[in-house]
């Protein structure tokens, strides 16, 4: 994006830039807060649309399958958000201008009981719900 696509965005709500789809959802294993390898260039394309647009704010949400119970779902999804939310602070990103969540499995994206879509439920979210300055 050019210099005026800067001051564009600049000028939009926190909810229409959210929407334009600028990060990227990074993906888990069952049962895992690790990243995976494949995973980390993704965080990285994410860190550096937040190092190149430093008035977002974002939210990394922790999101788990619908398998275990609720309380080990919040916990896991808590540890994701948190796994990312420190591997873009460890790239170079402001860890004031991220915060995160844990909604567990209470918000999924699909609602199959199929390995494909518990492989999609499984995710840290990065939604854009602010902006400095």
């Amino acid at each position: 994006m050019q210099q005026d696509d800067y001051a564009m965005l600049r000028l939009k709500s926190a909810d229409e830039i959210d929407r334009m789809g600028l990060l990227t959802d990074v993906r888990f294993e069952f049962d895992s807060a690790e990243i995976r390898e494949a995973d980390r260039s993704v965080i990285a394309k994410n860190a550096e649309v937040l190092k190149k647009f430093d008035f977002l704010k974002i939210t990394v949400e922790g999101h788990c399958d619908e398998r275990g119970t609720v309380e080990y779902n919040l916990a896991l999804g808590d540890r994701r958000a948190k796994a990312v939310s420190e591997y873009l602070v460890s790239l170079g990103v402001p860890a004031e201008r991220l915060k995160t969540v844990s909604y567990g499995k209470e918000v999924p994206v699909c609602q199959e009981a199929s390995e494909d879509c518990w492989a999609r439920n499984r995710r840290a979210k990065n939604t854009v719900t602010g902006k400095t300055k």
